[in-house]
C-alpha cells in the first residue's frame, strides 16, 4: 500500500514534515553549540548542525552544495576544529569561561537583529527580485563531473596524507609520562 501524499490528521506533505524535522535539528543543534558548556560536545553539535543543513540543501535540489557542505565543512573544517580543541585544551582550564559572561548582551543583540531581519524581509517585494535578463540555469553536471571524476583520487590521497601528518604531529606533541622520561636516554 503506497503512502498518501498528505499525512492524515496533520495536513502536511512528506517533504514539509522532513523540512520541519531537519530545520528543527539545525536550530536545536545550533543552540547546543552556542549554549553548551563542554567545547568538545559543542564541536560535535556543530557537525550535526552542518549535516542537517546539508539535508535541507538536498531537499532544495542543490546536491552539489550539499556535497560540498559534507566534504568541506563536516569532513575537513569540523574535524580540524575538533583536533585543534583537543590539542590545545588543558586539564586545568578555568571553571567559568570568559565568553559565558556575555550571554545577556549577546541575547539582546540577537533579538534586535531578528527584529531588523523580520522588518527587512517583511517589507521586501520578493516578486521583483528576478530580472528579465537573468540567464537560464545550466545545471551542475559539469561541476559534479569535474569534482567527482578525475580529481577524486587525488583529493582522497591528499586527505590521507594530511591525516597521517596530523597523527604524526599528535605523536610528536605528546608529553612523555613520568616513567618514560629516562627510557629514551638509555
Amino acid at each position: 500500500m503506497p503512502l498518501p501524499d498528505v499525512i492524515p490528521f496533520i495536513g502536511l506533505g512528506w517533504s514539509d514534515v522532513l523540512f520541519l524535522l531537519l530545520s528543527g535539528v539545525v536550530l536545536a543543534a545550533a543552540f547546543a553549540v552556542v549554549f553548551g558548556r563542554d567545547i568538545i560536545k559543542s564541536g560535535l553539535f556543530l557537525i550535526l548542525t552542518l549535516g542537517a543543513l546539508a539535508g535541507i540543501y538536498v531537499m532544495l535540489g542543490a546536491a552539489i552544495v550539499a556535497g560540498a557542505q559534507v566534504l568541506v565543512y563536516i569532513g575537513a573544517i569540523s574535524v580540524l576544529i575538533l583536533f585543534a580543541i583537543m590539542l590545545t585544551q588543558t586539564k586545568v582550564a578555568p571553571v567559568k569561561l570568559a565568553f559565558q559572561t556575555q550571554v545577556a548582551p549577546a541575547a539582546l543583540a540577537a533579538v534586535l537583529l531578528a527584529v531588523l531581519f523580520g522588518l527587512a524581509f517583511g517589507s521586501t517585494n520578493w516578486g521583483s527580485t528576478v530580472f528579465t535578463d537573468t540567464p537560464a540555469a545550466t545545471g551542475t553536471a559539469p561541476v559534479a563531473a569535474a569534482l567527482f571524476g578525475p580529481y577524486l583520487l587525488a583529493f582522497e590521497i591528499a586527505s590521507v596524507l594530511i591525516l597521517a601528518a596530523v597523527i604524526g604531529g599528535l605523536y610528536l606533541a605528546m608529553e612523555p609520562k613520568a616513567d618514560e622520561v629516562g627510557e629514551e636516554a638509555q
